[in-house]
């Protein structure tokens, strides 16, 4: 089990390092000079969506093949990028 939330925690971690979140938290941070509420907003934005994804990790699976929500995952992704490319995100 230690294994399992060691692995999450890394992976998770070097996800959100550098993405989109962490510097609209940075921006928000510095335009309203109040870290902790900042802090505090955000954690609780990434724990309920951390549930989101558990409880849907455990109801897709019971229908849907991991490989298929792992390729699903990476086409999202690209279609977000290309997106954010565009200035449509």
């Amino acid at each position: 089990m230690i294994k399992v939330i060691i692995s999450t925690f890394i992976l998770v971690f070097i996800a959100e390092l550098g993405d989109k979140t962490q510097f609209q938290t940075m921006i928000l941070t510095a335009k309203n000079n109040s870290p902790v509420p900042v802090f505090i907003g955000a954690a609780l934005a990434l724990v309920c969506s951390s549930i989101l994804g558990v409880f849907a990790g455990m109801y897709i699976t019971k229908y849907v093949p991991p490989n298929y929500i792992q390729y699903a995952a990476g086409v999202l992704f690209i279609i977000m990028g290309l997106l954010t490319i565009l200035n449509k995100i």
